[in-house]
């Protein structure tokens, strides 16, 4: 096969705190009537796969594409699968519950769930936006559960001013909520194991409160550990041990070569252009657009308005 950049086929989600900012910013073609509070651009979950939209491969999934051709895809014959990104666009017209992802440890004790660690990425934000990210100093167990039957959890989260630009770490065990008013690219292991403990005494539709999963909740939370709240917004933004993300900003009318030698994923947050092969294959691009490059692809980047993008490799 001759390799290519793969584009997929968005995967909307509804949510409550959700609404069309994904429309009026990336053009993305949302369903009008619904409050759509992810897309997902890249997964390779049971129930939920990417679909290739372009090319002599549309029409198959991520999983199967690399199934068929592992060593051309990833470089590796032995590749496995699942494919270990999920990447998302997250619209938060209105803010998320409180919430924490499990580690591999609290899933073996548990015995159910997968482990998701997870980073943000601020796309757009408006004036005082703000994330919850971790507990303050001294927060124990019986603190955080007595804040639950209180109604005051969110007294002992710290609260991060946020803008356009910065990048955010949250290991797995990390208490955390969203703002409102926050458009994120999120990249993380491919879980979608997500444990809410407070929901800021929201309904649904229908006036039932949203269901939590306090037990869980409390027993995933690291209690005692210091939170990171530093953040990057230049260069290698994160780098762990499931994902390296890097930030890149080319001006117009610029190149870049892509060598072979690494599959990477790329998330385009402003600009358009085209991304040429050596075979003289073309795949064009704009904002909002997530493309997987091949290990054994080789071309070049032509950037037709001035661009910033993510590249994540793993």
């Amino acid at each position: 096969m001759k390799v290519y950049p793969f584009k997929f086929r968005p995967i909307y989600k509804q949510r409550i705190w959700g609404g069309q900012k994904l429309r009026t910013f990336f053009g993305k073609d949302l369903p009008r009537a619904e409050k759509i509070g992810e897309s997902w651009e890249v997964a390779d979950l049971p129930d939920d796969k990417s679909i290739i939209s372009n090319g002599e491969l549309a029409g198959m999934t991520l999983n199967k594409a690399i199934r068929k051709y592992p060593k051309e895809i990833t470089g590796d014959k032995n590749f496995k699968l699942p494919f270990p990104l999920l990447i998302k666009f997250l619209d938060a017209e209105d803010i998320l519950s409180v919430q924490v992802h499990p580690d591999a440890e609290t899933c073996r004790r548990m015995g159910k769930g997968e482990p998701k660690s997870e980073c943000w990425y601020i796309i757009d934000a408006n004036r005082g936006a703000f994330i919850y990210k971790g507990l303050k100093p001294g927060v124990t167990k019986e603190n955080f559960a007595a804040a639950i039957s209180k109604g005051t959890v969110e007294d002992l989260l710290q609260k991060v001013p946020v803008s356009a630009g910065q990048c955010h770490f949250l290991p797995a065990g990390t208490a955390h909520s969203i703002g409102p008013g926050l458009l994120i690219a999120e990249i993380q292991t491919p879980s979608d194991t997500t444990y809410r403990v407070y929901d800021f005494n929201r309904v649904d539709g229908r006036g039932n409160p949203r269901q939590l999963h306090i037990e869980e909740a409390l027993a995933s939370i690291h209690f005692g550990r210091a939170d990171e709240l530093s953040v990057t917004t230049i260069g290698r933004l994160i780098e762990t041990e499931y994902f390296k993300i890097d930030k890149g900003h080319q001006a117009k009318d610029c190149e870049l070569l892509l060598s072979a030698g690494e599959m990477k994923t790329l998330v385009m947050l402003t600009g358009a252009g085209t991304i040429f092969g050596r075979d003289g294959s073309s795949v064009g691009f704009r904002q909002g657009d997530c493309l997987l490059v091949p290990f054994s692809y080789e071309g070049a980047i032509y950037f037709g308005r001035d661009t910033q993008y993510l590249t994540i490799t793993l």
